[in-house]
Parts: structure tokens; C-alpha cells; sequence
């Protein structure tokens, strides 16, 4: 792949491509589903920055990478194609299942529920997490009026727990979760 020119302006009355080069309108869900991902990695991006575990640092790159392999693959709407398109398999969404085990094993269970912050690295993967909740929403509506690769949603939805539990695990594994106080200001 190689960009010579950033702008085409070929969106400029308001439509897009898709990854089969059908236009489309830029409010089509599934411009609104790719739209999502982009945002959410943009939030991983600035995690990043703030995390200094080698570990989690190595997984949320690869989430990142990743995120734009699931925007790869719902721009391309589900039909035969000469070449087998990119697609999210099985196999990544049980490596983010493994992912979750490992770093849910350094933490105390949880007795109540995390609000986002303790520190800058844990507030800002539950800022990443809403946003790619939100993200998995309209892959969700999406699939409701079309086809969809299955994997692409079961992805995401892996994808937003695994940062729930590294949002704790970078908070120093989950001693320095803030806890919600349920009815505290009454």
C-alpha cells in the first residue's frame, strides 16, 4: 500500500469508498463502524503513552495493529471476492481470551466496581474501553441490517474486556483501583 497524495477529494460531497470501491455515504453504518475503531485506536495511542510495562505495552501495539485489521475487515462487505479478503479469525479472539486470563490471574477479584482513573495509564484504557464500547454498538447495529464476519464483533467485545483488565492491572494489579461508593453523597 503507498499514499502519495492524502487528499482526493473525493469525499468532499459527503460520500466515501469502501474497501471494495463501492461509494457509499460517509453516515453509512459501516463507514460509522470503521469510524469507531479509528477512534478507539486513537485512545489506545494516547494509553500508550503512559504505560511503561513492557508487557502491556507489546499487547496494546498489537491491539492497535490489529484494530485496523477489523476496520479492514468490515469495509469490505461480505460477498465472494477473487482474493480471500483479511478477516478476524477464531484463533485472535482466543489469544485475547488467553490475554485476559493471564493478567485477570495478577489481580484480586473484584468486590465492587472500578471507576476509571487511579492512575494516567489506567484512566486512560477505560477511556479507550468505553470508546471501543461505543465502536462495538455500531459494529452490533451493523450486523443487524448486514452481513457481517462474526469473529469482528466477538473481537472487539474480547478486545474492551482485556482493556478493563489491563486498566487495572497498570493501576498497581488492582491496588490502586478506585472503587465505586454506591449512594457516597447522599
Amino acid at each position: 500500500m503507498r499514499l502519495d497524495k492524502i487528499y482526493t477529494r473525493g469525499g468532499d460531497s459527503g460520500q466515501t469508498s469502501l474497501g471494495d470501491g463501492k461509494r457509499v455515504p460517509k453516515y453509512d453504518l459501516r463507514v460509522h463502524a470503521v469510524g469507531g475503531l479509528d477512534e478507539a485506536n486513537a485512545a489506545l495511542g494516547v494509553a500508550l503513552l503512559h504505560v511503561e510495562d513492557a508487557e502491556v505495552r507489546g499487547v496494546l501495539s498489537g491491539a492497535q495493529n490489529e484494530l485496523f485489521d477489523v476496520g479492514g475487515d468490515l469495509c469490505l462487505p461480505e460477498h465472494e471476492y477473487k482474493k480471500a479478503p483479511l478477516r478476524i479469525t477464531a484463533g485472535q479472539v482466543a489469544r485475547l481470551e488467553q490475554q485476559i486470563d493471564h493478567f485477570n490471574d495478577a489481580l484480586n477479584p473484584l468486590t465492587n466496581f472500578v471507576l476509571p482513573g487511579g492512575s494516567p495509564a489506567s484512566a486512560h484504557l477505560h477511556l479507550a474501553r468505553a470508546i471501543l464500547r461505543r465502536a462495538e454498538r455500531d459494529i452490533a447495529e451493523l450486523a443487524a441490517h448486514e452481513p457481517i464476519n462474526a469473529e469482528a464483533l466477538k473481537y472487539v467485545n474480547r478486545l474492551s474486556d482485556l482493556l478493563f483488565v489491563l486498566a487495572r492491572y497498570v493501576n498497581a494489579r488492582g491496588t490502586a483501583d478506585v472503587l465505586w461508593q454506591p449512594g457516597l453523597s447522599r
